[in-house]
């Protein structure tokens, strides 16, 4: 009975070999290269190649440099999807719209687009939209008027990333020196902050003309430093049927608030309506002789850099003044959004999505305070925690209102701004520069219509 068994175990040894060796070949030539096909299908990205993707500098705190923390995300994504290279080109804010217009007219700009408030890019046709390519899940994310400044006839043209604010910024040196005390809480009405900036405004050589001033910014298109003050009685630019309407009264009363801290109460330098932005910067955080300045959220970093090599100034924050709206309001084109250029291959747009979706995960906007801004998605709450004056104005962000989606934003900016500024040069009163925008937005846009 052993021996059987012995013998039947020995045949069954054989037959194992036997197959071993007949079958090991074939299984080698035939299905190891299958097996092998498809974990390489698992591994390898459907498309592999270059993306190229151009944007503006945005201040990394941590680093003290432009461009480290969206390089950082590039580089970590590249890693995950190799075989995927984004070909990054940086922009700088003087000539870095010159050089993107000039790609899109010349229809060669990059797969990645840096929108930001060119909203003229929404209306030209040369964007991928993504509404396919987003759950209702993830759109719910974001903050509403952030995808409302991202969307143009009922569709999605940009992945937003990023969102910033204006604020006021007070130098605290200059209002020890005086004896005022600064805003309670960050909040002061119109009239109170008119009497702060009139103390504010002295001459400190005694030759009978001021050298400090309570208040200073400038008007320039694309920049919206004192809009805070024109809004601030309820006006709006545009309405939801995308009609120009800053007509009004509230309109009216709004630059007449900007015009008069010149002309009626004299607390800005002769100069506020004619200098340039770096000029007014400069008066600022340099010469240190304006004890207000409107500014976005990235200068407090700069301020801090300042205070930390011994150059800066004690600061600190405030809202802008309140009018008849009730509450401070503030206007911003501070948000960072991507755009994807029409694509012929459909797996290179996949890839594109991915990247962006890539930059709006929860994790990189908890990494905002690098760069002084805020998160864009509702859902990562505020980033701030132990920082009394950006939790300040985390918590007022539902009151900060989205350039308009309107595809000649630009033009009516333009037109607009060029206005205030012959009102603060003295040349138009507030009812003049109302009648001379509208009739030169509805020129305009009859004109583009036709």
């Amino acid at each position: 009975m052993r021996k059987s068994k012995k013998k039947l175990l020995g045949i069954v040894i054989y037959l194992t070999l036997f197959m071993f060796i007949i079958g090991g070949p074939f299984y080698l030539y035939y299905l190891q290269p299958k097996i092998a096909d498809h974990n390489k299908a698992q591994i390898e990205p459907s498309w592999t190649g270059v993306i190229s993707f151009w944007d503006f500098p945005r201040l990394d705190r941590d680093s003290g440099t432009n461009f480290r923390w969206i390089y950082e995300k590039i580089q970590d994504f590249e890693k995950e999807n190799p075989g995927v290279y984004i070909n990054f080109q940086t922009l700088d804010w003087e000539k870095g719209t010159v050089k993107l217009d000039t790609a899109i007219k010349m229809g060669n700009p990059p797969d990645i687009i840096p929108i930001g408030s060119d909203y003229s890019i929404l209306g030209q046709e040369i964007l991928e939209p993504l509404d396919t390519y987003l759950t209702e899940e993830e759109v719910e994310k974001f903050r509403e008027n952030v995808i409302e400044a991202v969307t143009y006839n009922g569709q999605i043209w940009a992945m937003p990333w990023m969102m910033t604010t204006y604020t006021m910024v007070l130098n605290l040196d200059l209002f020890h020196e005086r004896g005022v005390e600064p805003p309670v809480d960050g909040n002061w009405s119109y009239d109170e902050f008119v009497e702060k900036m009139q103390r504010l405004t002295y001459d400190s050589k005694g030759r009978g003309k001021a050298d400090y001033f309570g208040f200073n910014s400038f008007v320039q298109s694309g920049y919206y430093n004192i809009w805070g003050f024109l809004l601030s009685d309820g006006a709006e630019i545009i309405n939801k049927n995308q009609q120009y309407v800053f007509t009004d009264d509230s309109a009216q009363s709004g630059v007449e608030k900007i015009i008069d801290l010149k002309y009626k109460y004299g607390v800005t330098p002769t100069n506020f309506g004619e200098n340039t932005s770096n000029a007014a910067w400069t008066s600022f955080y340099q010469d240190q002789n304006i004890a207000v300045y409107p500014v976005g959220t990235w200068a407090l970093n700069v301020l801090d850099s300042l205070i930390k090599e011994g150059v800066g100034f004690e600061y600190t924050i405030a809202n802008y003044p309140t009018g008849e709206l009730g509450v401070p309001i503030s206007i911003s084109s501070g948000i960072g959004a991507y755009g994807v250029k029409k694509q012929v291959d459909d797996k290179k747009l996949q890839v594109c999505v991915n990247f962006l979706k890539y930059l709006t995960d929860d994790k990189y906007q908890m990494e905002l305070d690098r760069l002084g801004v805020f998160p864009v998605k509702k859902t990562v709450g505020n980033i701030y925690e132990g920082n009394a004056l950006m939790t300040m104005l985390y918590n007022n962000l539902d009151n900060t209102k989205m350039i308009p989606p309107h595809p000649y934003w630009k033009e009516i900016d333009n037109i607009l701004q060029n206005e205030i500024r012959l009102g603060l040069l003295g040349k138009k009163t507030a009812e003049e520069i109302l009648r001379e925008v509208n009739q030169k937005v509805e020129l305009l846009l009859n004109t583009i219509g036709k």
